[in-house]
């Protein structure tokens, strides 16, 4: 067995390949995105990207039926994207273990909300286990595929931002070398789910759990860490590296399965102590079914239920003192997020401030158009829903104010849940402008590869869809493809299809500057003339990260190190004042 460091995500692509699964799906999500990245480099598991979280588990599923154990990776809101096929699942169960492993965000470090998925677990009746670092992330993956086959279930496996990003060491295995040969095998009363054959299932998911709950009191994952003997701690998950770090001398019922509890466990535990706390990131999930046990613990009414947990929180909820706090003595420079330098969305955004549009945003690095000094985004609810959104503000709407509405979706997202949102578009007649920013690339999460951009998640060349024929197919008769560099046409198709009496589609196509591909167009640098440049902050307004702003001498400036070449704030100055440097990027 060989030690290494890994993050949480590396672990449980590690584990995914020590249990010896074939296949890996997933759409990309923050704080996911690494584990099927991580999992390229094991040659022996068939890993995709997906069109949506929801695609992802119909292939794991369909992979499990055949024989074969399968992961399918998402973040927290992903669940709720796949959750039509989980519920079912649950009453159909498995042949290969099918593992999902959820990431949640506490924090909302990269996300609209902060959602508590332990509660899927309760919800869809499916066990769950939450490992507290990279050595349990490896472990209980593995675990989680034999839990799966032996109690013919999916199982969850849930991390937190801190789990999936932090390092910590873990011992490798080798993968099994007398994995199952898949093979098709008929079972249609068990995976047909007909009303009659759902019903028998459910009794069956029922008693499943009552078995999981009984045989889970007996594991080595969950287990009672002694102390002082006079302060009972209930935790899991990140949170149980807090209290080791904050009560050091607390006797601590570790659980590593969240769902269901081990209740008998739970009981034997609690009776010793008279003071008993229960400390968990977000909803007090652990801490209701303790109090349904007639059991009496503190949690909630210490600690709050939004944002991460954290020593510092837990220190000062507990008992009213937070530990030092990091130095930020200095005075460092705020970093507000921005779109970065030569973004092809820029201008799409500035030109529909200036067309004073009510923009329905959509989840992408596009996101950002929200911001100052852009400012042009009025809602923002999930993937895929801006176009849903823009047709459903249209139908309250007289005919003069329906043209101002305009939604705004990427490329990925589009393919991800935005397509069916068109199709009602069309088939209900509504009026509005939808503008998608293709540029080839899912680049939110770090440049995934997605069916606009030609490849796989193994670099291999695909077909690219053809976004401009498809919105053709669903019975878009206005649709109009343009260069966002060129703002001039960008802002003349913007206004003419916002004056248009029924819904249009313009297609912005450049690919986004970061993407690593020979065939992406580099430019010369830009400097800015002082000697023209009249200090009248135009090109600030595009808030391009590469433009900066001489105090001194009044006049902005260009870092060439940064700049991409895009001309936008060329086509921006009434002044010639921006120039081409002479040297290739």
């Amino acid at each position: 067995m060989k030690k290494v460091l890994l993050s949480g995500n590396e672990a449980i692509a590690r584990g995914t390949y020590e249990a010896g699964a074939l296949v890996a799906c997933a759409y990309p999500g923050t704080p996911s995105t690494e584990i099927l990245e991580t999992i390229t480099q094991y040659k022996d598991i068939n890993a995709s990207w997906a069109p949506n979280e929801k695609v992802a588990l119909e292939v794991a599923i369909g992979a499990c039926f055949g024989g074969a154990r399968a992961l399918v990776t998402m973040k927290h809101v992903g669940v709720n994207v796949a959750a039509d096929p989980l519920f079912t699942l649950s009453y159909t169960g498995v042949r290969g273990g099918l593992v999902i492993v959820t990431a949640d965000d506490p924090e909302l470090h990269s996300s609209q909300n902060e959602q508590d998925n332990r509660n899927f677990a309760k919800f869809a009746k499916v066990p769950m286990f939450e490992p507290s670092d990279s050595q349990e992330a490896l472990d209980f993956t593995k675990l989680a595929f034999a839990v799966s086959e032996q109690f013919d279930t999916p199982v969850f496996l849930r991390t937190t931002t801190r789990i999936s990003h932090s390092k910590s060491a873990a011992l490798l295995s080798e993968r099994p070398t007398d994995i199952p040969v898949p093979k098709l095998e008929r079972n249609p009363a068990k995976l047909v789910m007909l009303p009659g054959n759902a019903r028998k299932r459910h009794v069956i998911v029922e008693q499943r759990t009552l078995d999981l709950e009984e045989w889970a009191c007996q594991q080595a994952f969950n287990r009672v860490e002694k102390g002082a003997g006079e302060i009972g701690v209930i935790t899991s998950g990140v949170s149980y590296q807090y209290v080791k770090e904050i009560m050091p001398d607390a006797d601590i019922l570790k659980l590593g399965m969240v769902y269901p509890l081990p209740k008998q466990m739970i009981r034997d535990f609690a009776a010793n102590y008279e003071t008993l706390y229960v400390i968990e990131e977000l909803d007090p999930f652990i801490e209701e079914q303790v109090q349904a046990m007639g059991i009496k613990v503190h949690g909630k009414d210490k600690l709050s239920v939004c944002g991460e947990l954290t020593p510092g929180r837990l220190q000062a909820g507990l008992f009213g003192k937070s530990l030092p706090l990091e130095d930020t003595s200095a005075d460092l420079p705020q970093r507000p997020p921005n779109m970065c330098p030569g973004c092809p969305h820029r201008s799409v955004f500035m030109e529909l401030n200036r067309a004073k549009a009510y923009v329905t945003g959509d989840i992408g690095c596009y996101t950002l158009g929200f911001m100052p000094p852009l400012s042009a985004m009025d809602t923002c609810i999930c993937m895929g829903a801006s176009i849903g959104n823009a047709t459903g503000i249209s139908k309250v709407l007289s005919a003069e104010e329906q043209r101002k509405v305009v939604a705004v979706i990427g490329d990925s997202t589009f393919l991800h849940t935005g397509i069916n949102g068109l199709l009602d578009m069309v088939y209900n007649q509504s009026a509005a402008t939808v503008i998608i920013l293709d540029n080839r690339i899912t680049a939110m999460t770090g440049r995934q590869e997605n069916p606009t951009s030609g490849y796989t998640l193994n670099e291999l060349e695909a077909p690219r869809v053809d976004i401009e024929q498809l919105c053709r197919a669903v019975g878009v008769k206005h649709v109009q493809v343009v260069d966002p560099y060129d703002i001039a046409l960008t802002r003349k198709t913007i206004r003419e299809e916002m004056a248009r009496p029924e819904a249009s589609v313009i297609i912005t196509t450049r690919p986004c500057m970061l993407v690593p591909r020979d065939n992406i167009e580099r430019r010369t640098p830009l400097f800015v003339d002082h000697d023209k440049c009249t200090g009248c902050k135009a090109c600030l307004r595009l808030g391009c990260p590469a433009i900066t702003w001489d105090e001194e001498n009044k006049k902005s400036n260009i870092d060439k190190i940064i700049c991409t070449g895009c001309k936008v704030c060329q086509q921006t100055c009434g002044f010639d004042a921006f120039q081409e440097c002479g040297e290739k990027l």
